[in-house]
């Protein structure tokens, strides 16, 4: 059983990174930021914002791989600051209203301007 990597143009790409891999069952998702795949600059300047985009990239990366938010076991999230931590869990609660996946929330030890989160997720596809 190889690997699948898993590319989509509705989420952002680079070329040091695959923007998920399929292996076996398992879909997982790179670390991925509130980037506008059609712009590609970052959105808004809001916790909420980039992190409503960087999922919306997520879920886009896990759909290329025959996945979805449903099959999520494990949420990844660095933030830049946790001061955000509130909001990015009041936007994350709408994307996983009952039932969430596990997570874990660290501070990322990057400072890349305007980033304020970085999300990743394995996924299991049975």
């Amino acid at each position: 059983m190889g690997r699948q990597i898993i590319t989509t143009a509705n989420a952002p790409s680079s070329p040091l990174y695959s923007q998920g891999v399929k292996a076996g069952p398992h879909v997982l998702v790179s670390g991925i930021v509130g980037i506008d795949p059609r712009t590609g600059s970052l959105v808004e300047t809001t916790i909420q914002a980039q992190t409503r985009q960087a999922l919306t990239n997520c879920e886009a990366i896990l759909e290329a791989g025959g996945a979805g938010l449903e099959d999520v076991l494990e949420v990844g999230v660095l933030l830049t600051d946790p001061a955000d931590f509130a909001g990015l869990n009041e936007e994350y609660a709408r994307w996983f209203p009952s039932d969430p996946p596990t997570r874990y929330v660290a501070k990322l030890g990057v400072d890349l301007p305007g980033l304020l989160v970085s999300i990743r997720m394995t996924a299991f596809v049975g």
